[in-house]
């Protein structure tokens, strides 16, 4: 895996995309960075758990931030053909993403971060990434460790942000894994309005509920990751998180 990336020049690939009008249009490297100051994150693969839960809803909340920050457009590259790429822009309700289908695997490869994932299924796959692309250029790679799985330590929204931003304090990243007609979902939701805090909500699919905090009962709350618990650890923790 190549991780020598910075002040390289993105590889010249065309990407075969499908428009919302179901009509083929071929996209090029210079049609998304060219004269653009862009941010990238590629992952592993669409509708994966921490790609949906984490990696692609942060970006995405965060976009105004970005911009602030003169960022142009924030892409999204995965290993999958346009229709998946498609299908989940619109299950994640991701407006101020681009999702770019590298369906042959041709840019990630000459980006030398194409690995083999065969093990699980995957075949040929991104490696989890982020950068900051000027015109063209890589000015600033965050690449995953290389360990066993799929870490996502440095190519988070947050790590990004923070680096155009010259770490300057982050919004809070709070999310609630909730289910219809809970009451203790709607306490917290409130809580944290009347509170100013924004955070994401998820439905708490049993087995990804399970997953991600070992509890199946509604709502966990992860504030920057760490699980909190549910409405009442909440209200006991509100003010240290409004101060964090």
């Amino acid at each position: 895996m190549n991780r020598e990336i910075e002040g390289n020049r993105v590889p010249d690939v065309t990407f075969r995309t499908r428009t919302p009008d179901h009509e083929w249009k071929d996209v090029t490297t210079a049609d998304l960075f060219a004269g653009k100051k862009v941010v990238v994150f590629s992952l592993p693969g669409a509708f994966t758990p921490t790609c949906s839960t984490a990696h692609v809803p942060r970006y995405n909340e965060l976009a105004p931030e970005f911009r602030a920050q003169g960022v142009d457009s924030i892409l999204c590259i995965s290993v999958n053909d346009t229709f998946v790429m498609n299908a989940w822009k619109d299950d994640q309700k991701a407006d101020e993403i681009i999702f770019v289908p590298d369906g042959n695997g041709e840019f990630t490869e000459k980006m030398g971060l194409l690995v083999d994932k065969s093990v699980i299924g995957f075949g040929k796959r991104s490696w989890r990434y982020a950068m900051v692309v000027k015109d063209g250029v890589v000015e600033k790679a965050f690449i995953e460790p290389e360990k066993p799985g799929d870490p996502y330590e440095v190519s988070d929204a947050d790590t990004v942000l923070s680096y155009l931003g010259g770490g300057k304090k982050k919004p809070q990243d709070i999310v609630l894994f909730t289910k219809p007609g809970c009451s203790h979902c709607a306490r917290a939701k409130a809580l944290l309005t009347e509170k100013g805090l924004r955070y994401r909500e998820i439905d708490a699919d049993p087995g990804l509920l399970r997953s991600v905090s070992g509890a199946m009962t509604t709502p966990q709350v992860f504030v920057n990751g760490m699980l909190i618990g549910g409405a009442d650890q909440l209200e006991s923790k509100i003010n240290e998180i409004i101060a964090t």
